[in-house]
């Protein structure tokens, strides 16, 4: 089942959301790259960064959402749709940047050496993906959701760091892997439910309709509050773990 995707609730939290990006970014050391691909560049906001640091680079934007893409051309990059899993690299593709996209294709771990090992000599490939699906936020959102026959990703959805070190060494790359764990500032009614109703939830909205999913939320809500319960002040720190990667092809 394709999920859709709501891009201006997607950037409701676009300073969140793009931190990683950033941080991924400030361990990309590529000078002079031919091609860079954005995989999975959803609304088009931060592929923006990339046409600035490599201007005179070919950017290719791919999403699989219609709505992103759609997103993305208005925010004036030339998207195109293509699955994930059906890309495959060009000859003088240098860098590949795909930023909170992998944790959507439960095959990219069988990918990931097969598209590093397309890329040329000097290409680098670097990636973000959710570590936090054992967060009360995500299994409360699971357990709930099972119960009206929806699945949900279990935490098996992405690999450990250590894991994906040893994937992409063992490619022949100089592999960097890190995690971050990020103590997000939330605010608003309800605002974890707003954060995960944009990523996490999209295929319980997909499955469920209009009646059921408000019914559904409605459950959820009191359970994230008490989970992550507002500070004095009517914020919420809600944690948010990040898993990094950078694979340099000698």
């Amino acid at each position: 089942m394709s999920t859709t995707w709501d891009p201006a609730l997607y950037l409701d939290f676009d300073d969140h959301r793009a931190r990683p990006f950033h941080d991924l970014l400030a361990r990309v050391r590529v000078a002079d790259p031919r091609r860079v691909v954005d995989l999975g560049c959803g609304p088009g906001n931060l592929t923006a960064t990339l046409a600035a640091r490599w201007p005179e680079a070919v950017l290719d934007a791919v999403d699989s959402s219609a709505e992103m893409v759609a997103a993305a051309r208005a925010n004036g990059v030339h998207a195109r749709r293509q699955a994930v899993e059906d890309w495959t690299p060009e000859p003088d593709t240098d860098l590949v940047v795909t930023n909170a996209v992998l944790q959507w294709v439960p095959t990219h771990r069988a990918l990931l050496p097969r598209w590093i090992a397309a890329l040329p000599p000097g290409a680098t490939f670097a990636m973000q993906v959710p570590g936090n699906f054992a967060a009360p936020s995500h299994a409360l959102a699971r357990s709930l959701a099972a119960e009206r026959g929806v699945t949900l990703r279990g935490e098996l959805g992405v690999a450990e760091p250590a894991e994906y070190a040893a994937l992409l060494a063992g490619t022949g790359a100089e592999a960097d892997v890190w995690e971050t764990t990020y103590v997000q500032r939330l605010t608003g009614e309800d605002p974890v439910l707003h954060w995960i109703s944009s990523t996490a939830l999209r295929p319980v909205r997909d499955a469920l309709d209009e009646a059921a999913y408000a019914e559904f939320t409605a459950e959820l809500a009191p359970r994230l509050r008490e989970a992550y319960p507002a500070s004095p002040d009517g914020s919420t720190w809600f944690p948010f773990r990040r898993l990094f990667a950078v694979a340099h092809l000698p």
